[in-house]
């Protein structure tokens, strides 16, 4: 044991003895050299994981075994009524709310539960037909409507959400009654008072969350399950609902967009455009996320500089840039730097140049110009967040620092940087993720141009690159908008895309996150 710290210690001691950069590297060469350790570290915690969780399982069975073996004829009842137990032992509330939540689901069952999930292995059998109609005067041929895959599909997703939620409920209700009967045998007796209080005391924290998780189940949980199973079916303009069906084609679009190899060629290509998005998406989302941060820091320091006079002006100045709408700016800077724009013709005016620079027509240029044109956009964000931290960091640091003969540069990465990612690590997360899906610069500024198709003149171009019409500067949610709304709209095929930027966000979040400074060293600064 002795001998394990020393070895720590010394570790410790040559790691501070490194310059800066040189830790930096060490930081970035010391998270992949580690990824083994820590799988096998993952591997060897399994076993005492699995016990816990079997132990948890088992449990669960154990509770049920005692309701049903030891219960009273109120608990073993409870099973077919949902919450009788309760309300024959005072707690009528949550009995009445439990049997009310089970009538629910037995409706929502027959009627619309139990059909979608008979139809889910094919998603319908007959989505219309023609129909004759007869009257006085002519006849006609209307469409009659019966089966629509898309509805199936979100229904059934839905009824094994209930289902789960269903068993919690039933487990949770049979339980509690065998708590009041085993309470009542001692003599203490429930009430809804009892069940009103817990809501608002003991169980106050689950009654301020109901709210929120039900509307993160809505808009993120149901819609990203939704994604994933159209990513496993031939949903497009030929298999559109409601007039025609879609059908389970399991890996088929994952293979195309990462088919190496083709007779045509046109999957190759696909998986080339698909590489260059990706990279350009995280290249992007880098130099986005930190040029931002940076210069932002920058002016919001050069602004609090003691010296600086009319601070409240230059503060108001950059204030004001954010009330314009960005979409506003973004529109009228797309016009400026177009090839027959006013930048261009200023700059042939004073013959700087003789011909039109291609802003955002030529791939590395138009590259860019995004980055610049999002920096002066997003800079005012950043400098009002450092403003406000930076006033937090308290001057007898840097009076320290001084009396030490620490220069300004030695000072801004002892003391001001380290404070400000412990503070704003996880605001850095939420910006890089955000510029993953930052929709609008790239859109309205050169519409995703220019087009992949004449970078592959005389090969053939798959339907959705070509259909599509991505281009250089696309990035993976801008490539998911077009699929989506061209003439092709193969939603399965942008499922998988936005699979994969799921997948992307989420790896990424938690490398950064699990690796800042504001969860590993939470009171470094408190």
């Amino acid at each position: 044991m002795a001998d394990k710290q020393a070895q720590v210690l010394e570790s410790q001691l040559e790691y501070l003895s490194l310059s800066k950069p040189r830790r930096i590297l060490y930081k970035f060469t010391h998270f992949f050299t580690s990824i083994p350790k820590k799988i096998k570290r993952a591997f060897s915690s399994t076993p005492g994981k699995a016990r816990k969780l079997s132990s948890s399982f088992f449990g669960v069975f154990r509770n049920l075994f005692s309701a049903f073996r030891y219960g009273d004829w109120k608990t073993r009842l409870s099973a077919l009524l949902m919450g009788f137990g309760l309300v024959t032992r005072r707690q009528i509330l949550r009995g009445v709310f439990y049997f009310l939540f089970e009538a629910a689901f037995i409706f929502f069952m027959i009627i619309i539960g139990a059909p979608s999930l008979g139809n889910l292995g094919n998603l319908g059998y007959i989505a219309s037909s023609k129909h004759t109609e007869l009257n006085d005067i002519i006849t006609i041929s209307v469409p009659k409507y019966y089966d629509n895959s898309f509805t199936i599909l979100l229904y059934s997703i839905i009824t094994i959400f209930l289902i789960l939620l269903f068993v919690v409920l039933w487990y949770n209700q049979l339980v509690d009654s065998k708590k009041l009967q085993d309470s009542e045998n001692i003599g203490k007796y429930a009430s809804d008072r009892t069940s009103v209080k817990n809501i608002f005391d003991k169980s106050y924290a689950t009654t301020l969350l109901a709210i929120p998780i039900g509307g993160l189940f809505v808009f993120t949980i149901l819609p990203m399950v939704m994604m994933i199973a159209i990513a496993f079916t031939d949903y497009d303009y030929l298999h559109e609902p409601t007039d025609k069906l879609f059908e389970w084609v399991g890996f088929y679009n994952f293979g195309t967009v990462f088919s190496i190899t083709s007779s045509s060629g046109g999957n190759s290509i696909l998986l080339q455009v698909f590489g260059r998005v990706l990279l350009w998406t995280l290249v992007w989302a880098f130099f986005a996320t930190f040029s931002n941060y940076f210069i932002g820091m920058v002016v919001a320091m050069i602004i609090n500089i003691k010296g600086i006079k009319l601070k409240k002006l230059w503060r108001t100045v950059l204030i004001t840039t954010i009330a314009i709408p960005q979409f506003i700016s973004l529109l009228l800077i797309s016009q400026m730097f177009s090839d027959e724009g006013i930048v261009n013709s200023f700059l042939q005016m004073l013959h700087i140049t003789s011909k039109n620079i291609r802003f955002l027509s030529d791939p590395i240029i138009a590259k860019i110009t995004i980055i610049l044109v999002n920096t002066w956009v997003g800079i005012p964000y950043t400098m009002l967040i450092c403003t406000g931290l930076l006033m937090n960091i308290p001057e007898d640091l840097y009076e320290s620092a001084r009396i030490d003969g620490a220069s300004p540069f030695t000072m801004y990465f002892k003391i001001t940087l380290p404070y400000m990612l412990f503070v704003t690590g996880p605001y850095l997360i939420n910006q890089f993720v955000g510029n993953i899906n930052n929709f609008n610069v790239i859109y309205l500024l050169s519409q995703g141009g220019p087009s992949f198709t004449a970078a592959f003149v005389g090969q053939v171009v798959p339907a959705l690159v070509r259909d599509s019409n991505v281009g250089q500067t696309d990035l993976l949610i801008t490539w998911i908008y077009k699929i989506t709304t061209n003439s092709s709209y193969d939603y399965g095929m942008a499922s998988v895309l936005g699979l994969m930027i799921f997948v992307i966000i989420a790896f990424f979040s938690l490398i950064f996150y699990s690796n800042s400074s504001a969860n590993k060293d939470e009171e470094a600064f408190q």
